[in-house]
């Protein structure tokens, strides 16, 4: 499969850019990301957000603001707009999932919701954790709610797929594929509580995860580290050395170390 190229989930950074959002795009942009995922604006109006982006030689490759809902759907379409893609998110707490009926129920929402976003250009992902890979019966809640919203896309976190160590994510990955636009990359010990690590340095088998994709489907690798105990931006850094020399995503420099 040829290498897709890579986008950083901004949520990874959300300290730094607290006190400094433009300083932080600048900063992924010269570590030569090709794409960002925003999760919130800290400040910024969406248009002057892609100004920033673009600016840097970048796009916003999909988007976790706002969080798709039932009652913000205008307020997604228009801010997909203004961030220039068609990719716009949503999840849902474990209580979602917990039992049957509330699978059921989470499928009606997103059914509706895809419907509607469907109708406007856009395509509706939804971001998984952990707790949809749990098993109900002898069934993982995730694939029953797949087989409920039929038409829905998924951007599969690979990691949290896992399951802490419970799941194959490969099977996942290879079971989704044809409605998986994007792949969460990240990396860590498989331990529950314990902090992510630079994609590479951890236990999660990177290069057969992103070989399980459907290479017609997938558009974006994503990074997203949710906690490292070193410091975060030299772990997205690193991140981004390690998949674009392993040939497993393309950027828009070559890997530290790499000539």
């Amino acid at each position: 499969m040829d290498a897709k190229p890579i986008s950083i989930q901004l949520y990874s950074l959300r300290e730094p850019s607290q006190e400094d959002f433009p300083g932080v795009i600048r900063a992924v942009g010269a570590m030569g990301y090709s794409g960002v995922e925003p999760a919130g604006f800290y400040g910024l109006a969406p248009r002057a957000l892609r100004r920033l982006v673009e600016s840097e030689g970048m796009v916003v490759s999909s988007s976790h603001g706002p969080w798709a809902s039932p009652d913000n759907l205008p307020q997604v379409i228009d801010t997909a707009g203004e961030l220039g893609t068609t990719l716009v998110s949503s999840g849902f707490g474990a209580e979602a999932f917990a039992d049957m009926a509330a699978i059921r129920k989470t499928a009606e929402t997103v059914n509706l919701m895809d419907e509607r976003l469907r109708a406007a250009g856009l395509t509706l992902f939804l971001h998984n954790h952990w707790w949809e890979f749990e098993l109900l019966g002898e069934r993982l809640k995730h694939e029953i709610f797949a087989e409920l919203a039929p038409r829905v896309s998924f951007e599969i976190d690979t990691y949290w797929a896992a399951n802490f160590g419970a799941v194959d994510p490969v099977a996942v990955v290879k079971r989704n594929a044809k409605r998986a636009p994007l792949l969460h990359i990240k990396d860590g010990s498989l331990v529950r509580g314990e902090p992510n690590v630079a994609v590479g340095a951890g236990k999660m088998d990177i290069a057969r995860v992103v070989a399980a994709a459907d290479p017609a489907t997938l558009r974006w690798l994503v990074v997203e580290l949710d906690s490292c105990a070193s410091d975060m931006r030299e772990a997205v850094a690193a991140s981004y050395d390690w998949l674009v020399g392993a040939g497993l995503a393309t950027g828009r420099r070559k890997p530290a170390g790499r000539g």
